[in-house]
């Protein structure tokens, strides 16, 4: 099923009704945009109009019924293209309802158990369309970029809300609760994925401009240093992996590094005072207090189990605190199983793309993984129906093989008439 007719293939008619040039349905775009929509979640900053939690829960988990909905509509046939990363996320559905069914939790976990499963399902029908094209970088690009366009509306409504000071004066979601870590997230990864497009002449300057130069502001309002030591990372192993084959990504190299030396000498204090963010060096070291939950959660005592399939997907929090790490996540509510697995997604997805020849496609993947391995590190979400599993299942869109192209029918050959034959026989 890795290839069928009029999908992903070469030769697919770029004219047809809601179809775009490399096969993909439009209406494939609108499926990515409902997942963006329900990971971007219901708590957070305090909005200009107060909106009922519950209201914007029913409102994120509409959006993913709609998304399998309409994944389903345009795939009724339920042809799937091979997946690895797609079926490692399946298996870990495994300990998530082993783990959840047990109600240690509470009925939520059965509840974020169903979510992703229909989120699974639903990657699990677009694959069908996961041809190593950019179209679903664009749907990535396109839809984030909008998100990112409300917590600037926000901000040009009401600067107070949008900049409190119970976040230190950083950029929040005033018309939907985004926290400064989400804004900077999408940020850096629409400007990473963009700077690729560019390098590569899939878009023109002005158009990366537009998407470039107001993202880079949000980030910077943001301060978060997460985002963009991963932005920086995983910019300079995408393009270090289109350096020896792209004089385009050779020169953004060299400009790249110049500017990194400029700014390290002429604004090395200003650099400096924006990454302590106002914080002593100590806290700075304890990752703003993450440690302690840290180590909160390490000695915790736990069952057989409970080491093996955790306590069931929760909020990723311990002790009424954020756990802020991906890994200590998994193990907390998926168990040592569920580390394994989401490990294995990560390297494998990393595996294949080394093994890819160079490519524009196969330098955004190495960006995409290369960003969610250094923010698992102090972000949650690789267990779950996030962004992050968003971003890697963008990755493993990008690295997919091509569908075949299916030949065109010959033409059959005229007959040709027997000399005497009878034309009529009335």
């Amino acid at each position: 099923m890795s290839g069928e007719p009029g999908h992903g293939a070469p030769t697919a008619p770029a004219d047809r009704a809601g179809t775009s040039a490399a096969g993909t349905p439009r209406t494939a775009g609108i499926v990515w945009g409902l997942l963006i929509l329900n990971t971007l979640g219901s708590a957070g900053a305090k909005t200009i109009i107060t909106l009922p939690r519950s209201l914007m829960q029913m409102i994120t988990m509409g959006a993913l019924v709609a998304a399998f909905a309409l994944a389903l509509a345009l795939n009724l046939r339920l042809r799937i293209r091979p997946s690895a990363f797609v079926f490692l996320l399946t298996l870990l559905l495994v300990p998530s309802v082993i783990s959840s069914a047990i109600l240690e939790s509470g009925f939520g976990a059965i509840f974020r158990c169903a979510r992703l499963t229909l989120f699974v399902s639903t990657l699990w029908l677009l694959s069908r369309w996961w041809d190593g094209s950019p179209t679903f970088v664009r749907h990535h690009i396109r839809l984030y970029f909008a998100v990112l366009a409300t917590a600037a509306a926000g901000l040009v409504i009401s600067p107070g809300a949008a900049m409190p000071e119970l976040y230190g004066g950083r950029l929040v979601g005033a018309l939907w609760p985004l926290t400064p870590p989400q804004i900077g997230q999408y940020s850096a990864v629409i400007i990473g994925l963009t700077v690729l497009l560019l390098i590569g002449r899939r878009t023109d300057r002005t158009s990366a401009a537009v998407i470039i130069v107001p993202s880079l502001v949000l980030l910077a309002m943001t301060h978060t240093r997460t985002a963009t030591v991963g932005m920086l990372i995983g910019l300079a192993l995408a393009i270090g992996s289109l350096v020896m084959t792209s004089a385009a990504a050779r020169r953004f190299f060299a400009w790249a590094v110049l500017c990194a030396a400029v700014a390290a000498v002429g604004f090395a204090s200003a650099v400096q005072a924006w990454f302590l963010r106002g914080q002593s060096r100590e806290h700075f070291s304890s990752l703003t207090g993450r440690a302690k939950v840290w180590d909160a959660l390490l000695a915790e005592p736990r069952t057989t189990a409970e080491k093996l399939f955790g306590v069931g997907l929760g909020d990723k929090s311990f002790g009424g605190l954020p756990i802020d790490n991906s890994w200590l996540a998994v193990y907390l509510e998926q168990g040592l199983i569920g580390l394994a697995l989401v490990a294995a997604m990560v390297i494998v997805l990393g595996g294949v793309a080394l093994l890819r020849p160079p490519s524009l496609p196969r330098a955004c993947a190495i960006f995409l993984i290369s960003y969610c391995a250094i923010s698992s590190y102090t972000e949650a979400g690789l267990g779950d129906a996030s962004p992050y599993l968003l971003h890697l299942a963008l990755a493993a869109s990008l690295l997919a093989a091509p569908a075949a192209a299916t030949p065109l029918p010959k033409p059959e050959a005229p007959r040709r008439r027997v000399p005497g034959w009878p034309r009529d026989r009335r």
